[in-house]
């Protein structure tokens, strides 16, 4: 698998519904709960909203069809401690996590970004009423090597910091779906353990299939 690398940038207009963002507000259909977990006391927490892929806008760099070529493809993960964020206790560590971990959707009906009437922002908001989550980034894709940007996100990314040769059993032939590198910006600072980085990992036979719903994360670091 070649990885596809991600760049974040800002943009002068907002990411079209559908589109394929980084933080900001997730796109999900009309009467969808916002992704929850329930923590050790038995109450609600909201997963941290991570970024959602158009599939169709990947299509061009997906050359050996692994993913499917529609649908939108959303992350969500309990990394709120390495957003600064320590009063919420359970997080992704350095050891593969529960399925329960991190929640992966993925919208197989939604194509190419733009209005779509089944869907709507879902927009988190704090105590003041004032937006939880980051400000949106726009994402694009590239294959090109980046060494003059700090971070490394990418889809099907090789292994960083992993000072092993696989994976512990039984996950040792899992792909990593998507790579979140420590990054920050004007109004987030998300550091995994010392500038490390978050790893989606799913297995080979759930990804041949397009099924999302037993991936689990590892925050590796060095």
């Amino acid at each position: 698998m070649k990885p596809i690398k991600l760049i974040l940038s800002k943009s002068l207009n907002r990411v079209d519904q559908c589109g394929s963002r980084f933080w900001g507000n997730p796109d999900l259909p009309k009467g969808y709960d916002y992704p929850t977990y329930f923590d050790k006391n038995n109450n609600p927490v909201e997963y941290q909203f991570i970024c959602q892929i158009n599939l169709s806008e990947l299509t061009s760099y997906d050359i050996e069809n692994i993913l499917p070529h529609k649908g939108l493809l959303s992350f969500f993960a309990k990394i709120d401690h390495y957003l600064g964020r320590f009063e919420v206790a359970d997080n992704i560590s350095g050891y593969i996590s529960d399925t329960k971990d991190v929640k992966v959707l993925y919208f197989p009906e939604v194509g190419l970004p733009g209005n779509n009437s089944d869907f709507e922002e879902m927009i988190l908001l704090d105590e003041n009423d004032m937006p939880m989550n980051p400000e949106e980034l726009q994402i694009n894709f590239t294959f090109e090597s980046i060494e003059n940007y700090y971070e490394d996100h990418a889809i099907f990314a090789l292994p960083t910091y992993r000072e092993w040769e696989t994976w512990d059993y039984p996950y040792e032939n899992w792909q990593i779906l998507l790579q979140v590198d420590s990054f920050e910006g004007e109004d987030f600072n998300l550091n995994f353990m010392d500038c490390g980085v978050l790893d989606f990992l799913i297995s080979p036979e759930d990804l041949a299939i397009g099924n999302f719903d037993c991936v689990r994360a590892i925050v590796l670091s060095t």
